[in-house]
C-alpha cells in the first residue's frame, strides 16, 4: 500500500498544485487539505506519513516570510506536529515551508533564550530571485536525497539567505550532518566535509541569495525532515528544463527523485 501524504496548503501558498503531482506521480496518495481544516481536526496528522509544506506566500508573507503559517502551527498544532516526525514520519518543507519549519521550531529546536538558532533573511541581492541553480548533496544523513547527488532546479524567493546565531552553530550543523544541500557552480562534485563561513563561498548568482556557507537545505537530526529553498517540484520532467528542447535535461528531471526517496522510504 503506497505512503499517504498531505500537502498543507494556507492563503497565499502557490506550489501546492505541483507539490501533489510530484508526490502523486512518485506514487504516494496524496491529499490537499487546507490548515485552518488540520486546526478543526489535528487528528487527521495521524492517517499521513509524509507531511509537506509547499512553496509560496503564505497570509502573503506578511511581517516575514512563513511568520504568520509558523505562529499557527507553532501555538496550536507544534504538539501534534512533533509527534509526527517523532514517529519516525517524513516532513518536508520546500521554500514557503521552509521558512515556516525555520520560524515554528519543527526543523530545528529553539533555543529557550534566545530563539531559533537559524533564519531566512532578505536576499543579498536586495531583490526577488527567479532563476535556476545547481546543488550539491552535503550529509548522507537525509532521507530525501539518498542516492542524490547534485540538483539543477529552480529558486524563486526574496528572502532565502540562511543565516546562523553563531558560527559556531553552522559548525553544529555541519558536524552533525544537517547541512544537506549547498549552492554549487560545479554540480556533481560531493562534498561531505566542507569549513563553514558566514559568508558565501560560492560567487552570486549560483549561490542566489549569500547564504552562509552555500547552505540551500537544512535537515533535522534523524535526516526524516528536510527543508530547502530551491523547488524539486517544479523539475520532475525533462521538459521542465529550461533548455530541454536544446537536448539538455535528464529523464526524469532531477527534482523527482526526491519525492521517489519518501515514497520508497515506506516500501
Amino acid at each position: 500500500m503506497p505512503p499517504r501524504c498531505i500537502v498543507l496548503r494556507a492563503p497565499g501558498t502557490n506550489c501546492d498544485g505541483e507539490s501533489v503531482f510530484a508526490f502523486e506521480r512518485a506514487g504516494a496518495k496524496t491529499e490537499l487539505i487546507h490548515v485552518n481544516r488540520l486546526l478543526e481536526q489535528p487528528k487527521l496528522l495521524d492517517g499521513f506519513q509524509i507531511l509537506c509544506l509547499p512553496g509560496g506566500f503564505s497570509y502573503g508573507d506578511d511581517i516575514a516570510s512563513g511568520r504568520i503559517l509558523a505562529n499557527q502551527i507553532y501555538h496550536h498544532l507544534g504538539e501534534q506536529m512533533r509527534a509526527f516526525r517523532d514517529a519516525g514520519k517524513l516532513v518536508l518543507g520546500i521554500c514557503n515551508g521552509f521558512q515556516v519549519m525555520v520560524k515554528c521550531g519543527l526543523l530545528l529546536e529553539d533555543d529557550p533564550v534566545h530563539g531559533p538558532p537559524v533564519t531566512l533573511d532578505w536576499n543579498r541581492s536586495g531583490k526577488f530571485e527567479d532563476r535556476w541553480v545547481s546543488m550539491n548533496t552535503t550529509s548522507p544523513r537525509c532521507v530525501f536525497l539518498r542516492g542524490i547527488e547534485s540538483m539543477y532546479v529552480p529558486v524563486a524567493h526574496g528572502e532565502g539567505r540562511f543565516v546562523a546565531r553563531s558560527l559556531s552553530i553552522l559548525q553544529d550543523l555541519a558536524d552533525r550532518e544537517q547541512i544537506a544541500l549547498r549552492y554549487t557552480a560545479s554540480p556533481g562534485e560531493q562534498n561531505w566535509t566542507f569549513s563553514v563561513s558566514t559568508d558565501p563561498q560560492v560567487a552570486y548568482p549560483a549561490n542566489p541569495n549569500g547564504s552562509a556557507s552555500d547552505v540551500a537545505g537544512v535537515c533535522d537530526a534523524t535526516g526524516l525532515a528536510l527543508g530547502l529553498m530551491p523547488h524539486p517540484e517544479r523539475h520532475i520532467d525533462r521538459t521542465h528544463h529550461p533548455r530541454w528542447t536544446r537536448g539538455e535535461g535528464r529523464d526524469p528531471g532531477d527534482g523527482l527523485r526526491l519525492f521517489q526517496n519518501a515514497v520508497e522510504y515506506f516500501g
